[in-house]
């Protein structure tokens, strides 16, 4: 048994908890599998093609960012959203990372 980390969570996971917790979410879910490759949206388009209210599409945009899931772009008065592909990816590899030690 490994109790360096009975206590604590190591630093370079703490951003993993963030992305795991605003994931645990089925709404935040659906919403960060609403983005095509590549594609900027903005409340309104995601709250369009959703079962929720725009103000609740928009609390979930703001946990989904904070955890680090999405990036957000200010043009005029919209916010776009866009997924923030290195860091799920560089987040998922310390998983994979982990992972792999016990194979």
């Amino acid at each position: 048994m490994n109790k360096n980390y009975s206590r604590a969570i190591p630093e370079p996971w703490r951003d993993i908890s963030a992305v795991f917790a605003a994931l645990g979410d089925e709404h935040r879910q659906r919403i960060l599998l609403s983005f095509e490759p590549g594609e900027r949206l903005n409340v309104g388009q995601i709250a369009e093609v959703s079962t929720l209210a725009r103000s609740t599409v928009s609390h979930h945009l703001k946990v989904l960012r904070e955890a680090g899931a999405l990036l957000a772009e200010r043009e005029g008065k919209e916010i776009y959203f866009r997924v923030n592909k290195a860091f799920l990816q560089d987040i998922f590899g310390k998983v994979t990372s982990y992972l792999d030690t016990f194979l």
